[in-house]
């Protein structure tokens, strides 16, 4: 994309606009109950979404402009070939069109208190932080903000961050946001970030030494292949992804995570979300915070 070549191109602080992208509403295609109701089983096989009976005009909102992009005018015929097709490319943006991504910088902040507190005594080997719901990438760059904090300009720590939605992640990779964006100090702003000029006035951009920290990779919850994510992780956070999920697929999620963390490694979760039912995988250690046994 032409964004991703001027952020490169501009060293002293100038990049890319962020346009805005208006998303046409209408009610030009054919979408039965037959529909809706493959699309929530196909969103539940493919990601383990269990997408609420309420979310019909939803689905037709986000899925529309596929159709307007292949030129078909009912979805019986977008969901035929999506499940005809040999190709992850389809099923990619099929998924990137229902997920949805609610984010902010030091969003639930205590979890970033708990986190300073613990990584002093982490400091005699690497430390490994996944975040697997990265998202635009606040939620990552707080991470990396807090091991910078905490640790010095150079910790010895890995941040990997994933996410099903490829489009989230190739503005998380960015690093791009405005100016106005929530959730972060003037003293945070001034530290971690450089300021947009001219034309891109009211844009900020995180600054290498946090950017080195992170790594983003596409990663689906529902996948067999969690020996891709390398050594265990000291800390996980999973935050507001779980509440997506029926209680067996948080019980398959929960125990992919156990198994790649480190025992007595913390496992952090977003506010409505409960796992004292799992005691034998986690306990509860603080408030959405649980231990691996």
């Amino acid at each position: 994309m032409d964004g991703v070549k001027s952020l490169t191109d501009h060293a002293q602080g100038g990049f890319f606009d962020v346009a805005a992208v208006t998303e046409r509403a209408g009610d030009d295609f054919s979408f039965t109950d037959k529909d809706f109701e493959r699309v929530r089983g196909l969103l539940y096989q493919r990601a383990g979404i269990k997408l609420h009976s309420g979310k019909r005009a939803m689905v037709y909102g986000r899925l529309a402009r596929r159709l307007r992009d292949k030129n078909m005018k009912q979805f019986s015929e977008y969901l035929d070939q999506l499940e005809s097709s040999r190709s992850e490319v389809e099923w990619q943006e099929f998924i990137n069109c229902l997920t949805t991504n609610l984010t902010s910088f030091f969003r639930e902040s205590h979890h970033f208190d708990a986190l300073a507190q613990e990584l002093p005594h982490c400091k005699s080997r690497p430390i490994r932080i996944w975040c697997n719901a990265a998202s635009t990438g606040e939620e990552p760059y707080t991470l990396a903000m807090t091991l910078i904090e905490n640790l010095g300009p150079s910790p010895n720590a890995k941040l990997l961050c994933s996410d099903i939605d490829t489009n989230v992640l190739a503005k998380a990779r960015r690093g791009v946001y405005s100016v106005d964006a929530g959730g972060l100090s003037e003293q945070r702003l001034k530290r971690f970030f450089m300021r947009g000029k001219g034309p891109h006035a009211g844009q900020m951009r995180v600054k290498p030494e946090v950017g080195k920290l992170v790594e983003f990779m596409t990663f689906n919850l529902m996948s067999t292949d969690w020996r891709s994510l390398g050594q265990p992780f000291d800390f996980v956070f999973c935050r507001n992804v779980m509440i997506y999920f029926d209680r067996a697929t948080q019980r398959k999620v929960l125990e992919g995570i156990r198994r790649v963390m480190r025992p007595g490694g913390l496992l952090f979760v977003g506010h409505s979300e409960n796992f004292t039912d799992s005691r034998d995988l986690v306990r509860l250690r603080g408030k959405t915070i649980y231990e691996c046994v």
